[in-house]
């Protein structure tokens, strides 16, 4: 098989017919299965591609043993985890495990976020900061932070609600509550440093950065800590330690080109399958089967062979020209990453799933969307600019928050997409100034 392709070849692949891409799916499945010394895996969302994949395996491998992992966030939309769970049970037997992976949970007690802050304020009042700092003004680490607080301060916080206890599972409110929310794409995240690190280099380091967008991002993120590393600690992170523990080499997911423009990049310079290493797999193979078919394939695949599909795909709404849309994409559901476009993900939540939709903007998540209008809204007036609380602004009508992407200055902070499968996360070591 092809390692390399041109943009312009891709393009063509992905123009052939479906019984041509179901034939280079196979052949990226078989080499996967002679590639593995130890286990083969297939990463499962629940989604209508990953699923359309597992069919695939299943109909043309029968017999072959594998495992199949579906990373439960604990944000699934309720209609994909019935479906993935449902699914698990009939298509597994004694050579397909199913193993449904949850997110890691917390060691020992840990502060949130809130309690971090009056920590560090008591520090500077005590003349103390430079017990939790390094010499260029960067926090030592949240835990030297934590461990500062005395006795008394960590049994105030404990009444008070703003302890997360050991045990608590890694959820989609500690991640929030420790990093910030997943608004806007990678380039507004592009730092996985917890929010009171952030807080400290902002205010205690010097930077010596004179690029403009380094310096815009700085000026942002005072105003609205941004974060995607929501996606590495709840679903990649999680996932990633079960395929250890399974012993697997090799593993296959429903990625394909056309789904933007990084996993257009990636496919066209790594071809169906490419070679990394993990700590317990110094040979590990990525396979990407499904990189040169379009939705259309999936549907086609899916209508042709009768494949069971999440009914989270039938659910309609209406889109800003007016007209009833089926949903597209499987993902998880407080996800704000595309708030800047229109028909983002979570206009199109307030009409499909009104009760989460509310539950997760008033529990702090439009806060964060109103910070970010007011700092990127460039003067401009509307609601979200003069609101009181957010329980009046979601009350409003039209939808305030809908529109946001047309409302803020796009830049090349806000006018990116993310793409967690492919591009991952950046850290302190992409920021030098910034290192920790």
């Amino acid at each position: 098989m092809s390692t390399v392709f041109t943009f312009k070849e891709v393009i063509e692949e992905q123009k052939k017919p479906l019984d041509y891409k179901i034939e280079k799916a196979v052949e990226a499945i078989e080499k996967a299965f002679s590639l593995s010394k130890s286990a083969v895996g297939l990463a499962f969302s629940g989604g209508k591609d990953s699923t359309v994949l597992w069919h695939l395996v299943r109909t043309y491998f029968p017999g072959r043993e594998y495992h199949v992992i579906f990373g439960n966030t604990t944000v699934e939309f309720p209609e994909s985890l019935a479906f993935a769970r449902q699914l698990g049970k009939e298509w597994t037997d004694e050579k397909v495990q199913f193993h449904e992976v949850l997110p890691e949970i917390l060691e020992e007690d840990g502060l949130k976020y809130e309690a971090q802050k009056q920590v560090l304020e008591w520090l500077i009042e005590k003349g103390r900061i430079g017990e939790v700092l390094k010499d260029n003004g960067k926090l030592k680490s949240t835990r030297t932070l934590e461990k500062a607080a005395t006795q008394e301060m960590w049994e105030d916080f404990r009444e008070r609600g703003l302890v997360w206890k050991k045990g608590t599972m890694k959820s989609f409110n500690w991640c929030v509550d420790q990093y910030g929310y997943p608004i806007l794409g990678k380039a507004a995240s592009k730092l996985t440093a917890r929010r009171i690190n952030i807080d400290c280099f902002l205010r205690f380091s010097k930077s010596d950065s004179e690029k403009a967008e380094t310096l815009e991002y700085y000026d942002l993120i005072r105003e609205v800590k941004t974060s995607n590393h929501c996606c590495s600690i709840l679903k990649k992170e999680p996932s990633e330690k079960k395929q250890a523990e399974l012993g697997v080499d090799v593993i296959m997911k429903g990625l394909m080109a056309e789904e933007s423009h990084s996993r257009l990049l990636s496919f066209a310079t790594r071809g169906y399958i490419f070679k990394s290493r993990r700590d317990h797999a110094p040979e590990f193979y990525h396979v990407s089967p499904l990189g040169i078919w379009r939705d259309e394939d999936i549907w086609e695949y899916i209508h042709r062979f009768h494949v069971p599909y999440s009914p989270l795909y039938d659910i309609e709404y209406e889109n800003r020209r007016g007209e009833t849309c089926c949903i597209k994409r499987n993902g998880c559901v407080g996800c704000c990453t595309d708030i800047a476009f229109k028909d983002n993900h979570m206009s199109v939540l307030r009409q499909t799933h009104p009760k989460l939709w509310e539950h997760y903007m008033k529990s702090g998540l439009g806060d964060e969307l109103i910070k970010l209008y007011r700092y990127k809204g460039n003067g401009k007036v509307n609601y979200l600019s003069i609101a009181r609380n957010i329980s009046d602004a979601i009350d409003t009508r039209p939808c305030v928050f809908d529109d946001l992407g047309e409302r803020i200055v796009s830049d090349g902070i806000t006018s990116s997409k993310y793409d967690s499968e492919i591009d991952g996360q950046l850290s302190f070591a992409d920021f030098p100034e910034v290192m920790p």
